[in-house]
């Protein structure tokens, strides 16, 4: 570090205060500023020129006249210097003493890859906020995109950028210190007082960056506050695991970078698209001569990033594993990733060499406390709440009423991460899993994870139970989309059951509630998977195996396994004659009745339906009965009885309206819908269906959906629109491709009408035609498929001339951005996305997916996404 020498100043003895203040800076920094050469072009404006009195003492000091008119000229414009290479750029900060140059922005040794988007929002938010805390997860690459963003804004700040690494220090004594030796302060003493950083600052329009602030997160937040009210054009930019807290402090959350879904896209250039895919490449190759993706292996390394769920240190540590290992079996050694991720570079920080360290140095920060709940929580899969979180940390020796100080110091050291939507008034938490797994160690090493997996467990038998007392009411959808929400949560209890000895029954009872849980969440084939195996494990008989075979035979029929679903049934009936369980023996009237009607035994259907129906009545349990009321109306219409039909279903909705219910009211519009078909009024038929279809998406009901839009679809047909109905029909076989039936593409009951209305679409279109508007609904995700079977977005159709396709697509006229704006939308991508691939900043991104929106008179980006797949096919 360079120092003004006595001989120095006695040098300058010839130049007044203010040459001295203009000139010192110049001959200490010997900054290269483009500046001097525009003023050396113009000799004649007065500003620039250099009194001659001052010639001789500068010739003395060793300056020329440029160097007092660079000075003057960088005072009246800042100078950008985001062009020129960081390793020639430096960083000046202004001195009225003599202060050498503070120290250059640390050079990059690797490729920047990525985070344009990212890139840009700090840059956005660091115009409007004096302080700005770059937080995240250890490894996510908070020091990397500060230093990225600093070396772009170097021209904001006339006064330079200084950048204070503080992960060295340990004493927070020495934080002014530390401060104060990158900005060249020293007094007498050899120690400058954060007072005399203040000073120094005070009227500067400098940025500070301090890295690594978060083991010393207190006595930074001080050291900031007091910087920030004595230099009004100050801005102090932080990279932490934990926020400051400091008043006026904005964040922004680091993100890892985005990764390919495991069954997402797997060629070379589509793997290519994720810049996590990218880091691993370039950093593989940089330890691998000659590494490059290919067609071979694209797909394995787009699965690794996933797996390292796109944590940039992770992914370094892996690629620098490629010198021994190939990327499958770094793959396959990824179950203890801190044993194989431990490869990194010398030069790096000792935190940063492995994975383990770097989840030590996190632990190390942490309270006692905020220690326990990470290692406990740590038995979560996916997002769980507040309450959930309370379940597993309070007992004897830990306090509830603690928990939610404790979930906040997590936050703010970025263990556990908010997710969902901001604005919802029940926030959920997740961690990522390097962070989980090494909580999970930690829970090992003390002993404590069998007990804890036990509280977990309990906490989610007593959530389902609840969701069940709930399941008939006005909260129903509420809380079936919250048990959905805490599906991962389910199977980790559902496993500790089946693999603890004792623990069998308690499992039973959670793979039963709420009712028709696996309808809703869409997965039947799961369901009867753990209904299949913990009743293998579970011998004898108890209500909660009883309920188990009833579930397990209702599955087995939805499914179209009905021999498998009767023979489990006979088990059920005898269970429940055994326990004398009138309930039970009134849902195997209704499993009968289910049997008979996919067995198209109609009329043995009604008597079985109405039976249960009967039974169930003189039980008390209207939800039940109300059930039992919608199918027999379905089945009296196919029957013919329409008016008897009408009747039912008219019945149930009074019922499950007083209760506020909605998905059995979406069932009994769907039978009155099917009467009017059958009465041949298809106006009436097709809204009713809709109607239905909105109240069953609530739930998330598949099963039930889909009957919805078969009666849409033959509407279609029968209303002369056969590429919609072509289009619906494709929808349908989608739907029914969740649920899991091998041998569905209808219920077997709607079986005539299906072949009705593919028999019309054959006479209609051609079959090129037909099987192209059939594949464009077919590859329509669920949400996007339901809102245009509501024709909530205009039609796909410009026309229904049944002979030919459209000559041209839609005649909307948009910007080619904006059809690369929506064709990129179609891609799935995000906002953020698109502004990475297009880069641009994510604020315009936005702007032109709004815009295009609003031309072609959309309302969301699914919408959007079928718009841009017509186009396409059209033009193909």
């Amino acid at each position: 570090m360079m120092f003004v020498q006595a001989r120095s100043r006695s040098v300058l003895m010839g130049l007044d205060n203010h040459m001295i203040t203009s000139t010192v800076p110049a001959l200490l920094c010997r900054v290269p500023c483009r500046t001097a050469d525009m003023t050396a072009r113009h000799p004649r404006d007065r500003r620039t020129r250099t009194n001659p009195h001052h010639a001789m003492p500068l010739a003395r000091a060793g300056l020329r006249p440029h160097h007092v008119r660079q000075r003057r000229v960088m005072r009246r414009s800042p100078v950008r210097q985001e062009d020129r290479p960081r390793s020639r750029r430096r960083v000046v900060t202004r001195a009225t003493q003599g202060v050498p140059r503070a120290a250059t922005l640390p050079a990059d040794l690797t490729a920047f890859v990525g985070r344009q988007s990212e890139v840009g929002e700090v840059r956005n938010l660091l115009t409007s906020a004096r302080l700005l805390t770059l937080t995240g997860v250890g490894g996510v690459g908070k020091t990397r995109l500060a230093l990225r963003v600093a070396s772009l804004v170097t021209g904001s700040f006339p006064d330079g950028v200084c950048f204070v690494e503080l992960a060295h220090v340990r004493d927070p004594q020495l934080v002014g210190e530390s401060i104060s030796a990158a900005l060249g302060l020293q007094d007498r003493t050899g120690h400058a007082s954060l007072e005399a950083v203040a000073d120094h600052v005070a009227h500067r329009r400098l940025l500070l960056i301090l890295d690594n602030c978060e083991h010393l997160a207190d006595t930074c937040a001080g050291a900031v506050a007091v910087l920030l009210r004595a230099a009004p054009h100050l801005h102090v930019l932080t990279t932490s695991r934990q926020v400051l807290g400091v008043t006026g402090e904005q964040t922004f959350v680091v993100p890892p970078l985005p990764t390919p879904e495991p069954d997402g896209p797997a060629s070379l250039e589509e793997v290519r698209q994720y810049h996590s895919v990218v880091l691993f490449e370039q950093r593989a190759a940089a330890v691998l001569p000659g590494f490059r993706l290919g067609p071979d292996n694209a797909e394995s390394a787009a699965r690794l990033v996933h797996r390292l769920e796109g944590l940039p240190l992770a992914i370094e540590l892996a690629a620098a594993s490629m010198r021994t290992l190939g990327i499958a079996q770094i793959q396959e050694r990824l179950e203890d990733r801190f044993a194989v991720l431990t490869s990194g570079s010398r030069a790096a920080l000792p935190r940063q060499r492995t994975l383990r360290a770097l989840m030590d140095w996190s632990y190390a920060t942490c309270s006692s406390q905020e220690r326990e709940l990470w290692a406990r929580a740590s038995v979560f899969s996916g997002r769980f709440d507040l309450a959930a979180a309370e379940a597993v940390f309070a007992d004897d020796a830990l306090d509830s009423s603690l928990v939610v100080e404790v979930v906040q110091g997590l936050l703010e050291k970025s263990v556990l991460v908010r997710q969902g939507d901001v604005s919802g008034e029940v926030p959920r938490y997740r961690m990522l899993e390097t962070v989980r797994e090494y909580g999970h160690q930690r829970l090992v090493e003390s002993g404590a994870l069998s007990a804890v997996r036990r509280m977990h467990r309990d906490h989610y038998l007593r959530l389902t139970a609840e969701a069940q007392a709930c399941c008939f009411g006005p909260q129903q959808a509420e809380w079936l989309a919250r048990i959905r929400g805490d599906h991962a949560n389910l199977r980790v209890a559902l496993s500790y059951c089946l693999t603890t000895p004792g623990e069998v029954e308690a499992g039973l009872q959670l793979a039963v509630n709420p009712n028709h849980y696996w309808v809703c969440f869409g997965s039947l084939s799961e369901g009867r998977q753990w209904l299949s195996q913990l009743l293998a494990a579970e011998s004898g008989d108890s209500r909660a195996r009883t309920a188990a075979l009833g579930s397990h035979a209702h599955l087995c029929m939805l499914q179209g396994a009905v021999d498998e679903g009767l023979a489990i049934l006979e088990d059920y009936r005898r269970a429940a004659e055994a326990l004398q369980d009138d309930s039970a023996l009134a849902w195997t009237q209704h499993h009968l009745a289910l049997a008979a009607a996919f067995r198209m035994d109609l009329p043995r259907a009604a008597e079985f339906f109405d039976e249960a129906m009967t039974r169930h009545r003189t039980l008390g349990d209207l939800a039940a009965a109300a059930e039992c009321m919608f199918k027999l109306a379905i089945i009296v219409c196919l029957l013919g009885d329409v008016d008897r039909a009408l009747a039912l279903a008219a019945e149930c909705r009074e019922l499950t309206s007083a209760h506020g219910e909605c998905w059995l009211t979406g069932d009994a519009l769907f039978a009155q819908s099917l009467a009017h078909w059958q009465r041949g009024d298809r106006d009436a038929a097709d809204d009713l269906a809709r109607q239905a279809l909105r109240l069953l998406q609530n739930v998330n009901d598949h099963w039930g959906m889909a009957l919805c839009i078969e009666v849409v679809a033959w509407c279609a047909a029968a209303t002369g629109k056969p590429r919609r109905a072509a289009r619906l029909l494709g929808i349908l076989r989608s739907l029914w491709d969740t649920i899991g039936g091998s041998n569905l593409c209808t219920a077997p009951f709607m079986c005539e009408g299906h072949q009705q209305c593919a028999k019309t679409l054959a006479a209609a279109l051609p079959e090129a035609v037909r099987e192209r508007a059939y594949q464009e609904g077919a590859a329509l995700d669920i949400p996007a498929a339901i809102a245009h079977v509501l024709e909530e977005q205009p039609s796909l159709d410009p026309g229904e001339d049944p002979a030919a396709e459209p000559d041209g697509p839609v005649p909307v006229k948009l910007t080619k951005r904006e059809r690369e704006v929506a064709e990129l939308v179609a891609a799935g991508m995000s906002n953020k996305d698109i502004a990475a691939k297009l880069v641009i900043a994510p604020r315009t991104a936005e702007n032109h997916v709004a815009r295009t929106l609003a031309k072609l008179e959309l309302t969301s980006r699914s919408q959007l996404a079928v718009w841009a797949y017509r186009q396409h096919t059209t033009r193909s």
